[in-house]
């Protein structure tokens, strides 16, 4: 899979100056996440259920 030809995002939640940042991308079954101060040194793919799940659990922490 070529990573280069995707469409990456950033997080919502990243700083304006954007060095910290984590960006993603749907691909097929999974989505990419990579850091994007270094996205030379790779990604994880993880199940579009999985990702999902885990951004709800991350959002309910923001809430409490």
């Amino acid at each position: 899979m070529d990573v280069t030809e995707l469409e990456w995002r950033k997080s919502t939640r990243s700083h304006a100056d954007g060095d910290q940042c984590v960006e993603v991308a749907a691909a097929g079954a999974g989505v990419l996440i990579r850091d994007s101060k270094a996205p030379h040194v790779g990604h994880l793919l993880v199940d579009r259920a999985v990702f999902g799940s885990a951004v709800g659990w991350i959002k309910q922490l923001g809430q409490a």
